[in-house]
């Protein structure tokens, strides 16, 4: 199985478009932000102190988020061409087991999508930092680090569940370009999620990767916060996380760090269940 899984590995990271296609998500964001929205966002705000330190860490915690969502469905990808080239039949008469043969592809979608992330993490603090920002301390990264790998147990899980109906490299191919589209909207990186209309708002309440984006934004913003709200009311802070995803609420009920922590760890356990069960399903 871990053997697979670094075969897997070696597949992705030898084809440098599917490197590049896993990232172009995150690279459509920045460029974005960079151009236009961070500009938008930092005038309407113009008045307070460290609004860019707070801006740039609130998109980048966003794309860590969106990461964990692209990259491992470009890693799923050598799973599609393997079923379309039909190599999975010869693994299948390997003594491996094909159940090993899955955890591969499984483990090999994981570590890709933690090692991405974490190469996503170094650039957006060096982003950071070069519009005068400052580096996350210890505490902060050794959170960001967990987050990293819960985001992507979580997001490998959905993604290997949607994989598991695709049996062409041009269905995959869809799929992966509606997904990069999306995922912006979904996670509450394009637009806050205060900014959305009230349907749109329970979608992406709904929608799992973003309480990842709302954990990575409650440990990124909490230094430029402390600098930017420095005695402000505590109503105005509130209304501000709101707006900005920093904090979820359903109705008058305010999701919690743990809350979302489990609600990524209940959907890692019921995705890979179900993509465990039409996978074996097709196998008969």
């Amino acid at each position: 199985m871990i053997n697979f899984g670094i075969r897997n590995l070696k597949v992705f990271f030898k084809d440098k478009s599917s490197v590049f296609f896993s990232l172009l998500a995150v690279f459509i964001i920045i460029g974005l932000y960079a151009l236009f929205l961070g500009d938008v966002w930092t005038s309407s705000m113009s008045g307070t102190p460290g609004i860019r330190f707070l801006m740039d860490s609130w998109i980048m915690a966003g794309v860590l988020a969106v990461t964990s969502v692209t990259t491992t469905m470009g890693a799923y990808g050598i799973m599609v061409q393997d079923k379309e080239k039909k190599i999975t039949k010869d693994f299948a008469a390997s003594p491996i087991g094909y159940r090993n043969i899955l955890g591969g592809y499984i483990i090999g979608a994981v570590v890709i999508g933690i090692i991405m992330s974490v190469i996503t993490l170094i650039l957006a603090e060096l982003y950071i930092v070069v519009g005068g920002g400052e580096l996350m301390g210890a505490v902060s990264l050794i959170k960001v680090l967990g987050l990293i790998v819960l985001c992507t147990l979580s997001s490998s899980s959905i993604v290997l569940f949607l994989v598991s109906f695709f049996k062409s490299n041009n269905a995959f191919a869809t799929a992966s370009t509606i997904i990069g589209t999306l995922i912006g909207f979904l996670a509450g990186v394009y637009l806050p999620i205060g900014q959305l209309p009230e349907s749109v708002q329970w979608i992406v309440k709904c929608f799992p990767p973003s309480h990842g984006a709302v954990l990575f934004k409650q440990v990124m913003m909490a230094q430029p916060m402390a600098v930017s709200f420095k005695g402000a009311p505590t109503q105005v802070i509130s209304d501000f996380e709101r707006m900005m995803g920093i904090t979820m609420k359903f109705g008058d009920t305010t999701v919690t760090p743990l809350a979302s922590i489990l609600i990524l760890l209940v959907t890692a356990a019921i995705f890979y269940t179900l993509a465990l069960i039409n996978i074996s399903r097709k196998q008969k």
